[in-house]
């Protein structure tokens, strides 16, 4: 399992495969293939393991606040949070994320709408300014969104969570009408 987080958190799930977790833990290939009998069972697995060992975001918590705004930089510092201290692993885990088994690809992506939607809850607008709401939340609430304003542009997760916040009110503040 500690050779299979490993490599999935240094080379990624596409370039895992079982010879080099077997070598890494030193053992036999058929000793990994006798625990793991396919790629998912050894992706639940390894996937469980890391997950246990991190501090989740908690969206609950941030539903318990009524203030849109307050209950948005509280859910992006946690979100952020989580990123910096999984962004070894979650780098190759979103990079490689196609080739995650489709249950686990269907719920990412539904923990991720769930994020977005605890986060826009709060927030007024109807029709199209409730999706430009929820799309720029979305972006926010997004990894790639962590990475470049924080890993690659160098901001600290509080300035991107001011500046991901004050992109958010400047939609919502704004009634959208469409060109004459």
């Amino acid at each position: 399992m500690e050779a299979s987080v490993a490599l999935h958190g240094s080379i990624g799930l596409a370039a895992t495969t079982i010879a080099a977790i077997a070598d890494k833990a030193g053992v036999t290939r058929l000793t990994v293939y006798r625990h793991f009998p396919d790629q998912t069972a050894l992706f639940n697995a390894c996937s469980a393991h890391w997950l246990s060992q991190q501090q989740l975001p908690d969206p609950g918590a941030w539903a318990r606040i009524g203030d849109p705004i307050e209950r948005l930089r509280a859910g992006l510092a946690d979100l952020y949070r989580y990123y910096r201290a999984g962004a070894d692993m979650l780098i190759h885990v979103y990079r490689d994320f196609s080739t995650m088994p489709e249950l686990h690809q269907q719920a990412w992506r539904h923990r991720d709408t769930h994020h977005r939607d605890v986060l826009a809850a709060p927030f007024g607008g109807t029709g199209d300014q409730r999706r430009r709401i929820c799309t720029v939340i979305g972006h926010a609430t997004s990894f790639w969104t962590w990475r470049s304003l924080c890993a690659d542009q160098g901001l600290s997760d509080q300035d991107a969570v001011q500046v991901m916040a004050a992109a958010v009110l400047a939609i919502a503040a704004v009634p959208h009408t469409e060109p004459a």
